[in-house]
């Protein structure tokens, strides 16, 4: 077949010799080269496929003939004497990834060295058809040269945060691969939830897949091995391969709460349902710990053809390991200096066990603390450590991927579409020297490509999408091209406008290019006495729905487009919708009825500009126990004393009042909180006081202070007084300095 098939295409070459531009041709990723024809190929039913008869070719037809289909309506011919699209293997097109594709009115070429350039050449075809069913399309003529600048275009799911379910994942992997993202990196074990079944280890999932809410709720997942087998299939069909992360050897607290035998202190722990980093980790000082992990990766291997296994490496305090003995006993015998040179031993003894499986080790940056071998690969995601690590990865001669500057979980406003399309990952960070730019020219083969993270603290498969998407399109044209100026930003602007359509098809909920989706406010009206509820939106057509009994917005709930008077107080909830689909979780609020709204406060000290504003504190809205939920009123090394003026002698039922402790931000509960009242604004009379103490284990949250009489009191004026920690024990991190007072709604009822 390749004699004729070759004059074809040199017929075709002549027919689409035409130097038009291709203006409503809009593919991305942009191809390499690139040339309109003139006319165009009439597909319709009577359309055949010719292509050689490989298993996988074939598959490839199928995939090509399901995808004409359900986006044209039109069902091709399979008939053997029935051509018009032709799938061929040539040894000229270079490249794995490489292919050549021509359209005219002859027909439509695809040609490829490999498999994998027949399927994204099918990819680029895809979006060379229009949206619309009918019983023919017309594919405009063109003439198309592409490879990949970078090998590597990744996008990462954590799934251990937030699990998300087998159909959401498919879903994610139709759109990669429709925009050639060739890696799928599969977050799988976390801190709070191990979510892939090992059956020599079965309470990795009955144990470590499950977490205890905070209000009691029980949350998680996993996947079977028969789950992991169905995506590894059907990314592989979408020319995807799966990536498994494995952490190690932080980051493990949920392997731990199920086996705790593998920890230093060998102590009960719970699957942790908060964020953060965590001092449980794998002891290294345990011989038996590795053999538990090897089990863990021969399963895991057994599971994943991809060449690579990720184990993380990242985040992993040292704490335990310097209180262990066998772990001290393991450095002294090793000769090692410290303990980031036990965890230099641990990695290299796991990329020598993978290397044994024949699998190339993956990590994160961190892995290069204490020293890594050159044949791993490193992914650098430190940025604000600017060239340094990279500088350490390409020197010690390891191959590279970088993904700090695309985490997806990044607020839209602060990462944008133009912002991921704009970095150019073969550049150093700012500032730069003339000596870092030519390392890395020097160094530019180690440079593999890039990744996208999503981490899922604050993402799930409700909100997932609005913050993939755009973006993912960017990544996926930086790595696919390797151009970053603002002419080829604006070519790339024009056409991912063509390419909402198609989004909109597949009911993808993305989110605007720079801005978030939804930002949502509540202020009190004073003059009205109720409360307005304001929202901010990313788009014209997005309908925020809401209600206020404390259920969960529906499709049918009432809606506003950009602000709405609430009258009673209660739990108000909002969501946002748009094309029918929602977009995220509920954003909450706890109204409350409070003498004191709206009316003026007087302080002492002035709070931290940084958060809220005073009048917070008299608003009737209750702040949350997330630090940043922009109700928390702050005071940085100073106390609290706010006066409030009720305007008249009201009788007071109860006081109370809010504040939040968070350690690790040195967020403390005040020493001493005093209520005060007074009828004149100069006398005043003790109410209430109270001098908690100071307890590290207390866990993380908001705490309130009553004060309710038996009997009211009589006042105009109410007074809080908190004061700041003064004295702390000598374990709490550099003592009574540097320290933050929070305090939300001051509440008179």
């Amino acid at each position: 077949m390749f004699k004729p098939l070759l004059a074809w295409c040199i017929g075709l070459s002549i027919i689409i010799a035409s130097t038009s531009a291709a203006a409503d041709i809009n593919i991305i990723p942009k191809p390499q080269q690139m040339e309109a024809g003139e006319g165009s190929y009439h597909l319709d039913a009577h359309t055949g496929i010719d292509a050689p008869t490989s298993a996988r070719v074939q598959q490839i037809v199928g995939f090509l003939r399901e995808s004409i289909h359900e986006q044209t309506g039109i069902e091709l011919s399979r008939s053997s004497h029935a051509h018009g699209i032709v799938l061929a293997f040539d040894p000229t097109v270079k490249g794995d990834e490489a292919y050549r594709l021509m359209v005219t009115p002859r027909g439509v070429v695809i040609q490829a060295s490999s498999d994998r350039g027949l399927f994204w050449g099918v990819q680029t075809l895809r979006q060379l058809l229009p949206l619309e069913h009918a019983s023919s399309v017309d594919i405009p003529a063109v003439s198309i040269k592409d490879a990949p600048a970078f090998a590597y275009r990744g996008f990462m799911l954590d799934v251990g945060r937030h699990f998300y379910p087998v159909s959401f994942i498919k879903k994610q992997l139709d759109l990669l691969s429709y925009y050639k993202i060739n890696a799928f990196h599969w977050h799988l074990t976390e801190d709070q939830g191990w979510r892939i079944q090992i059956h020599r280890y079965p309470k990795l999932t009955d144990v470590g897949a499950w977490r205890t809410e905070e209000d009691g709720s029980r949350y998680g997942g996993f996947y079977t091995q028969n789950d992991i087998r169905n995506v590894i299939n059907y990314a592989r069909e979408r020319n995807i391969t799966v990536i498994p992360e494995i952490e190690m050897p932080g980051h493990s607290t949920a392997a731990l709460a199920a086996y705790p035998e593998y920890s230093c202190t060998k102590q009960p722990l719970a699957v942790a349902h908060t964020w953060g980093v965590f001092k449980d980790i794998y002891c290294v000082g345990n011989p038996q710990t590795f053999v538990f992990l090897q089990h863990v990766l021969d399963e895991v291997i057994a599971l994943f053809p991809s060449p690579y296994v990720h184990i993380g490496g990242d985040e992993a305090p040292k704490d335990r390991w310097k209180d262990c003995a066998a772990c001290q006993a393991l450095m002294h015998e090793q000769g090692l200096k410290d303990e980031d040179g036990l965890q230099s031993y641990f990695v290299k003894h796991f990329q020598s066990y993978l290397e044994s499986k024949s699998k190339t080790m993956i990590g994160w940056d961190e892995i290069l603390e204490g020293g890594a071998d050159k044949n791993a690969i490193v992914e650098v995601w430190r940025m604000w450590l600017g060239n340094s690590v990279m500088h350490k990865a390409l020197l010690n001669g390891n191959r590279v991927i970088m993904s700090g500057p695309f985490y997806l979980d990044s607020p839209l406003d602060k990462l944008t579409v133009k912002d991921v399309y704009r970095t150019d990952i073969t550049k150093t960070a700012s500032p730069s020297t003339p000596e870092d730019d030519q390392l890395f020219v020097e160094h530019r083969a180690q440079i593999l490509g890039g990744e996208a993270p999503l981490w899922s603290e604050h993402a799930n498969p409700f909100n997932a999408e609005s913050k993939i998407y755009p973006r993912m399109l960017a990544l996926a044209e930086n790595l696919w091209t390797d151009k970053h100026d603002d002419a080829a930003y604006g070519d790339f602007e024009q056409r991912l406008q063509a390419q909402y359509r198609w989004l909109d098809a597949q009911k993808v909920a993305y989110g605007p290019e720079s801005e978030p989706v939804a930002v949502y406010t509540v202020d009190y009206d004073a003059q009205h006495g109720d409360w307005q509820l304001h929202a901010k939106r990313g788009f014209d057509n997005l309908q925020n729905r809401y209600t206020v009994d404390g259920s969960d917005p529906a499709p049918q709930s009432p809606s506003f487009d950009d602000e709405v008077a609430i009258q009673q107080a209660g739990t108000l909830k909002v969501v946002p919708y748009r094309n029918d689909l929602r977009y995220d979780n509920a954003t909450s609020f706890s109204l409350a009825h409070n003498l004191a709204s709206g009316r003026a406060v007087t302080l002492a000290q002035a709070p931290d500009s940084s958060y809220a504003p005073a009048s917070s504190l008299v608003d009737g809205v209750l702040a949350t126990s997330e630090l940043h939920d922009g109700r928390w009123v702050a005071w940085h090394d100073s106390n609290l004393d706010a006066t409030i003026d009720l305007r008249k002698d009201t009788a007071i039922h109860a006081i109370d009042v809010g504040f939040l402790q968070s350690l690790e931000s040195r967020v403390l509960l005040p020493e001493s909180v005093t209520f005060l009242a007074s009828s004149d604004g100069q006398h005043w009379t003790t109410l209430y006081t109270h001098a908690p103490a100071f307890d590290p284990s207390l866990l993380d949250g908001a705490q309130r202070f009553r004060f309710q009489p038996q009997q009211p009191v009589t006042a105009r004026y109410i007074r809080i007084e908190a004061d700041q920690r003064k004295t702390l024990p000598a374990s709490f991190p550099d003592g009574a300095k540097d320290l933050w007072l929070f305090s939300d709604e001051i509440l008179v009822q």
